[in-house]
């Protein structure tokens, strides 16, 4: 794993400042004004801007507690957009600096959801659009095999959905904004509510969100308030993977502010998907992209100093009982590769004796 040269780095941390505050810009124009209101002795930030018809219209911005946001609140009439700019940064990491952008279809659909609020909302970019963005994240090129994609994933915690009280527009016309083509999918379940849309090509858009614990909603994709019409499938482990999310920047046109799981959860997270997956065929691709995933971020944490927080991640996830350590344990002992060693340096923090136990419960199973 090869970092990029500290100039492309620095290049990256400023791309992504600008980018932040281009779309801050344009989300929130001159003509209207930040208002805080507190919820539950919690202040949060909501923008109001004239409707057109006399009065006003309120969207949900983020708490005030987040410095990043209020900073914003503070100078955001000074901000200004240097669009061509950014391009030109954008150009120069991917040509110069070696670092991939996405293909220019997932680039346009990531684009689309922003400029529309997702990321305001609390959204979370997850898979392997998600992975792509880890190499301006931490500044290292990843192999092009690693972050090829047919699909885009999105998440969002369920309560955060309900309790913001805004919401994106519908996405079935956001993305048919891009192509026509795009129709809702029907859930296998038969729900009358989708959580996934596809074009003719097959491209997927899907959205997830985190499991309730209970079974009855195991099946069920669960109503997200905030996800313009669309609903989002609740997959075991996901608040997990998006609590604490981090902004970079998406490598496409002149830059795109992205929210995507911290990398340690990710990693860490892949390892657990890869641990449950089934040894068919497909199943065994998709394992095999989850193990290479999870090995390249295993080698670049501990190659850029985030060793610490990588361990700490593999020790919660760990610490949630008898399932965790099993998947964790299969995935761990799937790696057969390269990043085999990075992979097995940072699970050398755990307890002997419970990776055995798990070892030994996994052999039981099979």
């Amino acid at each position: 794993m090869k970092q990029i040269d500290l100039m492309f780095r620095t290049m990256v941390a400023e791309l992504q400042q600008r980018t932040f505050d281009a779309q801050w810009s344009a989300e929130f124009p001159p003509t209207g004004r930040f208002v805080p209101v507190t919820v539950d002795n919690r202040k949060y930030w909501y923008f109001d801007e004239p409707d057109g018809a006399g009065g006003q219209k309120r969207r949900y911005v983020g708490p005030a507690d987040d410095t990043e946001i209020s900073a914003r609140v503070a100078t955001f009439r000074a901000e200004k957009d240097d669009y061509q700019n950014r391009r030109k940064m954008v150009s120069a990491l991917t040509r110069e600096a070696g670092m991939i952008a996405p293909d220019r279809f997932t680039g346009a659909v990531v684009e689309a959801l922003a400029a529309a609020g997702l990321f305001r909302l609390r959204g979370v970019l997850v898979g392997t659009v998600a992975f792509q963005c880890y190499a301006a994240y931490l500044g290292v090129r990843l192999p092009m095999a690693a972050i090829l994609t047919g699909d885009a994933d999105i998440a969002q915690d369920y309560a955060i959905s309900g309790e913001v009280a805004d919401s994106m527009p519908p996405v079935v016309e956001l993305l048919q904004g891009i192509d026509p083509s795009f129709r809702a999918l029907p859930p296998i379940s038969g729900s009358p509510r989708s959580n996934a849309f596809r074009n003719d090509s097959g491209y997927r858009v899907q959205f997830l969100t985190t499991n309730r614990g209970s079974e009855e909603y195991a099946d069920q994709p669960a109503n997200m308030p905030a996800l313009g019409g669309a609903a989002a499938e609740p997959p075991r482990y996901m608040d997990f993977l998006i609590r604490d999310p981090v902004r970079t920047i998406l490598l496409h046109g002149a830059g795109v502010s992205v929210v995507v799981p911290d990398p340690s959860r990710f990693a860490v997270h892949k390892l657990i998907v890869a641990g449950r997956r089934l040894d068919d065929a497909g199943g065994r691709a998709k394992k095999d992209k989850d193990l290479r995933q999870a090995g390249m971020l295993f080698e670049a944490l501990q190659e850029t100093a985030y060793g610490r927080e990588l361990a700490a991640a593999l020790r919660e996830a760990w610490g949630r009982g008898p399932s965790w350590r099993s998947a964790i344990t299969a995935g761990v002992d799937a790696v057969h590769n390269q990043y085999e060693p990075a992979v097995h340096r940072t699970f050398g923090v755990l307890p002997l004796e419970e990776v055995e136990k798990a070892r030994l419960s996994n052999e039981h199973n099979v």
